[in-house]
C-alpha cells in the first residue's frame, strides 16, 4: 500500500500537529460492488417510499445517502428534535437490506439559525453579506455555527451510531462549494491565531510574506486583515497562506464532526463527498487523511467532446487521495444536469461507461445524485435514477442493467489498480500560481495537466497522481506538466529519484518559487535547474495565437524559454520565434535516469512526438493505433487474479488483444483466474 501524504508545507516553516487516522478498510460488512445513490424522502408523501424501496431491491440497490440536506426538519427549533421520520425511513430500508449513508445536514443551516446569528453569514472578499435561501455552509470559523453543527451531529450519533442499518456516516455535503471562504470577522480573527502558530513571530511572516516590498510591515498581530479587494494586487504570500488557512478552517469543521461520530458510533467509517478535480480550494491530499473511506463527486463537463477523457483523470486522483485502497463514488448523474450553460443528456450507453470507468479506476461504489427526480427545487431539472419519465425510460433500463452487472463483479471488491506513471498535483501550487501579475495570461496549470493526461490516456498508460513530497521510487516516469512551487527537498527527493534510474519530465514554468511564493536563487528554474541541467536565462511568452516550429516537425505556443545548456542535450530546436535556434526540448542524463525539460506548449497530438523518448528510456510502449479511444484498466487482487475492463468510446467495434471483441460504445470486464498455488 503506498504510504498516506505528509503534511504539505514550505520549506521555511515548522509543521503544524495533525491526527493522522489509519483507514478503517472498506465499507464493514460489505460484500458487492456498492451501488445506489443520494435518497431524499422527505421530498415525496410516505406512500411512495414503498414504492421506492421495492424499486430498489428490484435493481440492486443496497447503499442510499440520507438525511444530508434534512437539518430544518429533524431540529425544527434549536434544541428540539423530530426523528419519526427518520426512524420510519432507516427502518424501512433495513427490512428491505438496503444500507444507509447517513448525512449530518450541517451544510444547510436552518432559517432559525439564521434568524439567532447572522454574525454567521458568510462574507465575500468584496465586503458582500450572503444571505439565506441557498446551499452552502456558515463561515467556517463562526462559533455559533460549531455548536449548532455539534448538537446536530451528537444527536444524530446518540440515536443512530448502532443501529444496524447504518453503514457509513456522510458528513456535510461538497465541502467548498459553494463556500470555500469567507471573509467575516471570526474568520479574519481565526486567520490570526493560524499565522502566530504557523510562524511563531511577527519576524518569521515578515520574512515570509516579504513584507518590505510595497511597505507592507506588520508591529502587531492584530494590524493583520484577510487579502481582501484592496486598490491593487494583494500581496501574493498572504493570500496564498489565506488560501491555506481557509483550507484548514473548512477541514476543522469536518473533524469536529468526524471525532463525535467516531466517539458515538465507533466502527462506523466516516467520510465526506470530495470534487476531486474541481474544487481546487480544498487540498485534498491533506483531507485524506482525515476521512476513514474516500469518497468523491463527479460530474461530466457535458459540451466537451473529451470528457470521458477527465472522467478517468478524476478517478486516477480520486483513487491516488486514497493511497490506493477502494474509493466511493458518492455522486454522479444518470444524465443531464442542470447547472451547465447547456444541460446535454447522456447519450444510449453512456451511464453505463462512465459508470464502468470510475469501477475501472478502483471506485468500489458507484452512487448516483439522485434516486428520485425532484418536482421543485433548484434540481429539479437533474436527471435521477427514476427520472420523470419514469420507470418505462432508456434511463432506468441502463441503471437496472448496469446493476445487474456491478452484481456480477463482487470479486473484484478490494482489488487494486496499479500505475507505473505518476502526473505530480499539488494543490498549493495551484493557488500560487493563480495569483495576478504572472508573465502571461497563458500559464495555466490546469491547461497543461490535461493535456499530458489526455496523452497518457490515449498511448493507454494507466496514471497514479501524487504530491511532489511523496516516495516516488515506485514509478518508471514521472511528470511535471507545470509545478510552479516546489521546494529545495523535493527538488532534492526528485534528483535522487532520477540517478536511482527513474524518468522524470517537467513542463514549463516549474521549479520557480519555493512554498512562501519567493523565487528560488539564481537562474530559473531554480529549484529544477541542476537536475534538467539547464537554466532559463529568460521567460519568452508567445503573443496570443502565435506558433512556433520545433526541428522535429512539432509546433508550440503560448509560451518559450530562452534556455542555456548547462549539461543538458537539445533533444528539439526552435526554428522560428523570439528564442529560433535555442533548445526546446531538453534532455539531462543523471545517474541511472534521465530527466526531459519541455519548454513549450504542445497539443495532445504531438506530444506523442515529444515523450517518445522518455516512454523509451522508462520502457513504456504505448498500446497500438488500433486501440486508441478504447480504455483497458487492470484491477489486481491480492490472490493474483485480474480484472481487466475495456471501454469502447469509438464508433467502432475493437479487437482486443485476447482477441475478443469489444463492441462500439460497449465495455467488457476480461477476467483472469488465481494463479496455480504450489
Amino acid at each position: 500500500m503506498t504510504s498516506l501524504p505528509a503534511r504539505v508545507d514550505d520549506d521555511t516553516t515548522p509543521d503544524a500537529e495533525t491526527s493522522v487516522l489509519p483507514r478503517s478498510g472498506w465499507i464493514p460488512g460489505t460484500t458487492r460492488i456498492a451501488f445506489g445513490g443520494d435518497y431524499n424522502p422527505e421530498q415525496w408523501p410516505r406512500a411512495v417510499w414503498l414504492d421506492d424501496v421495492a424499486l430498489m431491491r428490484e435493481i440492486g440497490v443496497d447503499l442510499v445517502s440520507i438525511g444530508i440536506f434534512s437539518w430544518a426538519l429533524l431540529e425544527p427549533r434549536p434544541g428540539e428534535f423530530d426523528f419519526g421520520w427518520l426512524d420510519e425511513v432507516i427502518g424501512l430500508l433495513h427490512e428491505n437490506g438496503i444500507g444507509v449513508d447517513l448525512g449530518t445536514p450541517t451544510a444547510s443551516p436552518p432559517a432559525w439559525f439564521w434568524s439567532a446569528h447572522p454574525e454567521a453569514r458568510p462574507v465575500t472578499r468584496d465586503g458582500v453579506l450572503l444571505g439565506f435561501g441557498s446551499r452552502g455552509m456558515a463561515s467556517p470559523s463562526s462559533p455559533e455555527y460549531h455548536e449548532a453543527a455539534a448538537r446536530i451531529t451528537s444527536a444524530l450519533g446518540e440515536r443512530y451510531g448502532a443501529h444496524p442499518a447504518v453503514k457509513l456516516w456522510h458528513v456535510h455535503n461538497e465541502y467548498g462549494a459553494p463556500i470555500s471562504e469567507s471573509f467575516d470577522e471570526s474568520s479574519v480573527r481565526a486567520f490570526r491565531v493560524w499565522l502566530e502558530e504557523r510562524y511563531g513571530s511577527l519576524e518569521a511572516l515578515n520574512t515570509a510574506w516579504g513584507t518590505t516590498f510595497w511597505g507592507q510591515y506588520y508591529y502587531d498581530w492584530a494590524q493583520i486583515d484577510a487579502p481582501r479587494t484592496t486598490a491593487a494586487v494583494v500581496n501574493p504570500a498572504q493570500k496564498l497562506d489565506w488560501a491555506r488557512f481557509s483550507n484548514h478552517a473548512i477541514l476543522q469543521c469536518f473533524v469536529r464532526e468526524r471525532d463525535i461520530l467516531h466517539r458515538l458510533s465507533p466502527g462506523v467509517p466516516v467520510t465526506t463527498n470530495f470534487m476531486a478535480t474541481n474544487c481546487l480550494a480544498m487540498d485534498y491530499w491533506s483531507w485524506a487523511r482525515e476521512v476513514d473511506i474516500v469518497s468523491n463527486d463527479h460530474y461530466l463537463v457535458a459540451e466537451r467532446p473529451d470528457n470521458h477523457i477527465l472522467l478517468a483523470l478524476d478517478a486516477d486522483l480520486t483513487r491516488s487521495l486514497a493511497g490506493g485502497d477502494p474509493w466511493l463514488l458518492m455522486e454522479h448523474s444518470t444524465s443531464a444536469v442542470n447547472w451547465q450553460p447547456r444541460n446535454l443528456r447522456k447519450q444510449p450507453g453512456e451511464l453505463v461507461r462512465n459508470s464502468m470507468q470510475h469501477f475501472a479506476r478502483g471506485a468500489d461504489g458507484i452512487l448516483f445524485f439522485q434516486w428520485r427526480a425532484s418536482r421543485f427545487g433548484a434540481e429539479k431539472f437533474h436527471s435521477a435514477m427514476i427520472p420523470h419519465a419514469g420507470t418505462d425510460s432508456r434511463q432506468f433500463r441502463e441503471l437496472t442493467a448496469l446493476g445487474a452487472e456491478l452484481d456480477s463483479l463482487a470479486d473484484a471488491l478490494c482489488s487494486r489498480v496499479t500505475a507505473r506513471v505518476a502526473i505530480l498535483w499539488d494543490w498549493e501550487s495551484f493557488w500560487a500560481q493563480d495569483a495576478e501579475m504572472r508573465p502571461s495570461v497563458e500559464l495555466d496549470h490546469r491547461r497543461q495537466v490535461e493535456t499530458y493526461y489526455s496523452r497518457l490516456w490515449h498511448d493507454g498508460v494507466t496514471v497514479d497522481f501524487r504530491h511532489p513530497s511523496h516516495d516516488l521510487s515506485g514509478y518508471d516516469l514521472v511528470i511535471a506538466p507545470m509545478l510552479y512551487v516546489l521546494s529545495l527537498d523535493d527538488a532534492e527527493a526528485l534528483r535522487v529519484y532520477v540517478e536511482n534510474g527513474g524518468v522524470f519530465v517537467a513542463g514549463y514554468f516549474s521549479g520557480i518559487v519555493d512554498g512562501t511564493g519567493r523565487v528560488h536563487e539564481g537562474p530559473m528554474p531554480g529549484a529544477l535547474r541542476s537536475l534538467l541541467g539547464a537554466s532559463v536565462q529568460e521567460f519568452a511568452p508567445l503573443r496570443d495565437g502565435e506558433v512556433v516550429r520545433l526541428s522535429t516537425g512539432v509546433s508550440g505556443s503560448r509560451w518559450t524559454d530562452d534556455l542555456r545548456l548547462e549539461g543538458a542535450d537539445a533533444v528539439a530546436v526552435y526554428e522560428t520565434g523570439p528564442v529560433a535556434g535555442g533548445a526546446a526540448v531538453t534532455r539531462h542524463r543523471v545517474g541511472l535516469g534521465s530527466a526531459w525539460y519541455v519548454s513549450t506548449d504542445v497539443s495532445v497530438d504531438e506530444l506523442r512526438t515529444v515523450l517518445a523518448g522518455a516512454y523509451a528510456d522508462a520502457g513504456i510502449v504505448p498500446t497500438p493505433a488500433s486501440l486508441d479511444g478504447v480504455e483497458g484498466v487492470v484491477r489486481r487482487g491480492d490472490d493474483g487474479r485480474t480484472f481487466t475492463t475495456w471501454i469502447n468510446h469509438t464508433a467502432q467495434d475493437a479487437t482486443l488483444p485476447s482477441g475478443a471483441t469489444v463492441a462500439a460504445g460497449g465495455v467488457l470486464v476480461e477476467r483472469s483466474s488465481a494463479p496455480a498455488t504450489a
